[in-house]
């Protein structure tokens, strides 16, 4: 397979690498390059798994020879399914495996290197600032940025903050840390389109898709998290944020 004993990744950000590499990989597979990856799917042939590299290839073969295996198996047999149902719904299953996998892995390494209860949330969090494989093969990412994003053109009482942000889940923030593969160029302009014309209060830059941003709830004005010092993970447990300026403000007699 791909070796992991030849590449182990010993950090957070080296395990988020690893798993940002190999899930670039199994999209591939599954979008761009879907045709090759069902013909290599053979039925006739014996059980076989899709494999994600880091460097972003990935392939089908047999699973590992030696059990325990180096890393955690992929699903086994994905070819036995191809011819018994329906394109759309084999990927998808194909997809929801590959999650499943990616997790196992990326937590695999985690435990093998001695990733406390701190990195492995920090991991997590970093982890699910991404769509699933499953919702990039469905198409379920652009479809709720859409949705979301129509239903807050119609909101007329919402305040200008939130009607900027109707295609986030949450009010005060967009959580647009994510990589740039093709796959999710879509959510990228689409985030690009809401916010393209946004200046951070701070340092006065445009905003960009691959970057955290929050608005104060009392000025209304757009900041990059780094700016002011607000992390995706902190920003959930904010009721209503201030920004530094508005904070100062209050704090005058």
């Amino acid at each position: 397979m791909d070796g992991g004993a030849l590449y182990n990744p010993r950090t957070v950000e080296e395990v988020f690498r690893d798993f940002k590499g190999r899930r670039a990989a199994m999209i591939k597979a599954l979008t761009t390059e879907v045709e090759d990856f069902f013909q290599q799917c053979d039925p006739e042939k014996e059980n076989l798994c899709l494999y994600g590299f880091p460097t972003e290839q990935w392939e089908v073969n047999l699973p590992a020879e030696e059990v325990p295996p180096e890393l955690p198996e992929p699903a086994l047999g994905i070819n036995f399914a191809r011819d018994g149902m329906q394109e759309k719904d084999w990927l998808s299953l194909v997809a929801v495996h590959s999650d499943a996998w990616l997790l196992a892995v990326a937590f695999y390494f985690g435990a093998r290197f001695g990733f406390d209860k701190a990195d492995r949330k920090r991991l997590f969090n970093m982890i699910n600032e991404l769509p699933t494989i499953f919702e990039v093969v469905t198409g379920t990412v652009k479809k709720q940025v859409k949705e979301k994003s129509s239903n807050s053109n119609h909101g007329s009482n919402r305040s200008k903050s939130n009607s900027k942000r109707g295609s986030e889940p949450h009010p005060r923030y967009t959580k647009a840390v994510q990589s740039k593969d093709e796959d999710e160029e879509g959510l990228e302009d689409e985030d690009e389109d809401e916010h393209g014309e946004t200046l951070c209060g701070a340092c006065g830059e445009n905003y960009a898709s691959d970057e955290f941003w929050i608005c104060c709830d009392i000025c209304e004005k757009w900041f990059h998290g780094k700016c002011v010092k607000i992390t995706p993970a902190r920003a959930e447990h904010i009721k209503q944020y201030k920004c530094p300026s508005c904070t100062n403000k209050r704090a005058r007699p």
